[in-house]
Parts: structure tokens; sequence; C-alpha cells
């Protein structure tokens, strides 16, 4: 289930309104509406967190290990890096579907390949000339 399935679902479990559940929350009623409409993701951990609170649940059962790749990727590296998870991710929940991977596996692989982004981003940092340096 979607981030967005479940939140929608879990709002209406707790008898919300979208603009209800963002007044409690502290966050735009419009964030949520496109949360749930799957138009737009959580950027940030804290955003989901102020919302599993007033949904009496927890970021962790809301959000998938895919979700919070991209949320970690969107707090190091901005927009670009999420959209570049984003699409590393998607390319590999193909290969392992219907795969022989176990569960534990997988989230070893994923951490793996995280850890080689972070890796390869930092390495290629733009070179400065040490005549501009600071």
């Amino acid at each position: 289930m979607s981030f967005s399935e479940k939140l929608k679902e879990t709002r209406k479990q707790a008898k919300l309104t979208q603009k209800a559940l963002a007044e409690k929350a502290g966050i735009s009623h419009r964030t949520i509406q496109t949360w749930e409409a799957g138009t737009a993701s959580p950027k940030s951990i804290e955003s989901v967190q102020l919302v599993a609170k007033v949904l009496g649940t927890t970021p962790h059962e809301m959000l998938s290990e895919s979700d919070q790749y991209m949320i970690e990727a969107n707090e190091k590296g901005g927009a670009q890096a999420a959209r570049d998870i984003e699409k590393l991710v998607n390319e590999i929940t193909g290969l392992f579907a219907g795969g022989e991977i176990d569960e534990e596996e997988k989230d070893g692989i994923m951490a793996a390949l995280n850890d080689a982004y972070w890796t390869a981003k930092k390495n290629s940092q733009k070179f400065t000339p040490k005549k501009y340096r600071k």
C-alpha cells in the first residue's frame, strides 16, 4: 500500500477531514490533498511525524522503506537527489519482483545501494581550483 493510500485510510479511520488533519498537524491543507492524491510526497520526516502523531500512528507504519529512502535523499541532497533515488528504487523494485530474494536481503541491498549513491554523490562534487578556495 502506498503512502497516499495509508494516509487516506488512516485519516478516515480517525474520522478526520483533510482540513482538520492539516490544522491539527500544523501543515497546509494543500499538502494533505497532494499527499493523498499521490501527486506529491513528503519532503521531510518531520512533516510525516506531525501527521502520524495526530493520527495515532508512527511514521514507520505510514512509510514504506523506499519512501523513507526518498525522504532521506531529499533531506540530504534536495529534490534532484530524491528524484534520482526514486528512479533507482523503481528500477530495483522491478528486479526484485518475482525474485527469490527474501525481505532481509532486499533491505541489505537497498542499504548498500543507498550508501553507494551517497558515496558517489560526495565524490562527484565539483572541483574548485585552489586559488578560488577560501
